[in-house]
């Protein structure tokens, strides 16, 4: 009797742990457009968010690969969880689709190192499990 209820009690935190997933990223792209003449470019980023709890949200930043500070060491958590949030809607009970798009400016494509950039994410489920993705889509600037 003893080992019915031990096997119990396992399965049962099998199953807590199992409604605890970290959120899933799918379907990642980033898209630069650079700036011409008199008009803004523009970064998009688009992902899909999976999460048993449902998505609270995404932020979003663009890194360069080399040439920077973070191009040695990737953001951390702490760090993304300071920057811009993207826009999230719900595409599934446990899904959203998650988009993330600014301007760029000639200033600011001036100012960019050019090379390959990184797109990093945070994903935070309803329930505060975390996924960390300081690689989720890549883009050139040049």
């Amino acid at each position: 009797m003893g080992g019915v209820v031990v096997l119990g009690g396992a399965g049962a935190f099998a199953i807590a742990q199992a409604g605890e997933q970290e959120p899933t990223l799918a379907h990642s792209t980033a898209h630069y457009t650079a700036p011409t003449g008199d008009h803004d470019g523009s970064l998009a980023f688009t992902t899909e968010v999976t999460a048993s709890s449902g998505v609270r949200s995404l932020k979003v930043l663009a890194w360069p690969a080399a040439n920077s500070r973070l191009g040695k060491k990737p953001p951390t958590a702490k760090e993304l969880a300071a920057v811009e949030s993207a826009t999230c809607e719900a595409a599934t009970a446990d899904t959203a689709r998650c988009t993330y798009t600014t301007p760029v400016s000639t200033a600011d494509a001036a100012a960019s190192p050019h090379g390959t950039w990184h797109i990093a994410v945070l994903a935070t489920a309803r329930n505060g499990t975390t996924t960390l993705d300081t690689r989720a889509a890549d883009f050139e600037i040049g």
